[in-house]
């Protein structure tokens, strides 16, 4: 991390405004506009372009907050299995109630929330008092009859007729969601049947920060989009209807171009009108690329996202979480720009840290764990696993005592702590595991700094360590998780467990 900026949030934010209130102006000033990716805490986006806001997004709907309402969507099945947002560790249904909480931070005003494909799932009902109870419009739309294939029935009283019409009051529509399926799309042409029937105009458009329409197919910003859905199975390619259209090349994705005739009949069915867009990439106002002002740093930071990406694929299907298909994918990927694991920085000082550790037999019980971490000016620290501590949490430990000018075999937590810590997990909590994971080492450290002067120096280095790289060369454990997360540390890991047992929860 050089701390070299590629893209440019101010410049961004000026073309993107202006493109979005121009969308609204040619729709008869009524707009309802799919919000997709992450509203907030765009973490691919600001790794892939450094200097990118995570929450650029939230700035933009603060500058429009006089035109724009928001309404969320969920999907009642992602309700009711508890489906996960995996980079924050919650449900999609928390994710949402988090969104509202930060919207009214923010002062956004939030219209709604619809609850989407509703087939009586007594989670979703649950949510809805929930939601309702803090004052919440909630309401209910079910799967559209018909779809994909009869417009006609897709296109009527039974179709986007049967969802209730939500009521909104501005003249531009956000509609967005914790993930993708959430059903935005659906409850956006909804919106448009219900205002038609009645004879106002009303417009359609997409926010979609990636694929990047306007920036080659193999950039590594687009092929980087391609390495994060690759569990979706995503593609990124030339929109065929914008070539035949406009003679122009422009970069779409498979689904967005799969579903475009659909799109099209229906709106013609709907309206008496040729559908006003030639291409899906047409729908679109996505004005990202205005932002970067350095080609080479944006490029370079999207092939390391794609190493990491690379990484996390391979360690969710040893976990079971994806497919096979999802790590030739990630495979593929890397080949066709040329990178190799290695060219990640982190990763063989921290195999070389656990080579040393197995050599000197500092591991726990039998196995010898190492991880490394790039600090922002250039150096990388290492550590290892031990009796006392999870490689994680000796990494970090050991990168703070750097940034402080400590030396190595200073403790920061007091070893009287660590043993209180041990025994307590071992003799009264029964863990099979008793060293210290990263979470539980912080609080140690965190309780140390009553006593120990050092702790209370270094502990106010922890907030240098965000955004740096991170190698592990096991996959990470509960414990570790929570703590990189809270960190805000980007870890990748090999694909190998640190135990041998199906469940840890260290």
């Amino acid at each position: 991390m050089s701390g070299t900026i590629g893209f440019d949030n101010e410049k961004y934010l000026a073309e993107q405004t202006a493109a979005i209130l121009r969308r609204a102006k040619e729709n008869g000033g009524k707009l309802y506009l799919e919000f997709g990716g992450k509203l907030m805490q765009d973490l691919h986006a600001a790794r892939v372009l450094p200097g990118y806001d995570p929450n650029v997004k939230l700035r933009l709907l603060q500058g429009l907050k006089d035109s724009a309402e928001i309404v969320l969507c969920i999907y009642a099945g992602d309700i009711e299995r508890k489906k996960m947002r995996a980079d924050f560790g919650i449900s999609y249904e928390s994710e949402t109630m988090k969104l509202i909480d930060v919207l009214r931070k923010w002062q956004l005003e939030i219209g709604a929330v619809v609850i989407t494909r509703f087939a009586g799932q007594y989670a979703a009902k649950l949510f809805r008092a929930r939601l309702e109870r803090h004052g919440i419009k909630v309401y209910y739309h079910c799967v559209t009859q018909g779809y994909p294939t009869n417009v006609d029935t897709i296109v009527s009283d039974e179709g986007y007729g049967a969802n209730e019409f939500v009521e909104t009051n501005r003249p531009i529509v956000v509609v967005t969601g914790p993930g993708p399926g959430s059903g935005k799309l659906a409850t956006c042409l909804s919106q448009l049947y219900h205002e038609r029937k009645v004879g106002r105009m009303a417009g359609y458009a997409k926010f979609e920060t990636f694929p990047v329409w306007n920036l080659p197919l193999s950039h590594p910003v687009n092929v980087a989009y391609e390495a994060a859905t690759a569990d979706l199975k995503d593609s990124n390619m030339v929109d065929p209807y914008h070539l035949q259209a406009y003679d122009e090349i422009a970069i779409n994705y498979n689904r967005d171009v799969e579903a475009f005739p659909l799109l099209r009949a229906i709106w013609k069915k709907m309206t008496d009108e040729v559908c006003p867009y030639q291409s899906p990439t047409d729908m679109g106002v996505n004005c990202i690329a205005s932002g970067i002002v350095d080609d080479a740093v944006v490029s370079a930071a999207s092939r390391q996202e794609v190493i990491r990406r690379y990484f996390r694929h391979l360690s969710e299907h040893r976990s079971g979480q994806v497919e096979h298909g999802t790590v030739e994918r990630a495979d593929e990927i890397m080949l066709r720009l040329s990178l190799a694991p290695e060219d990640r920085e982190v990763v063989r000082p921290a195999r070389e840290a656990a080579h040393e550790a197995m050599l000197h037999g500092k591991g726990h019980s039998g196995i010898f764990c190492g991880a490394a971490i790039k600090l922002r000016d250039g150096r990388i620290v290492t550590g290892k696993n031990s009796e006392q501590l999870h490689a994680a949490a000796s990494v970090v430990l050991n990168a703070i005592k750097t940034l402080a000018g400590i030396p190595e075999q200073i403790h920061l937590i007091a070893p009287e702590v660590v043993g209180h810590i041990v025994r307590m997990k071992q003799n009264i909590l029964k863990g099979d595991y008793t060293s210290l994971n990263l979470d539980e080492a912080l609080i140690g450290l965190a309780v140390s700094c009553a006593t120990n002067p050092t702790a209370q120096v270094t502990i106010e280095h922890l907030i240098d360590l965000r955004d740096c790289e991170m190698h592990l060369t096991h996959i990470v454990t509960p414990g570790d998780e929570a703590g990189l997360r809270r960190l805000g540390i980007r870890a990748t890991s090999d694909p190998f467990f640190a135990a041998a047992e199906l469940f840890i929860d260290a």
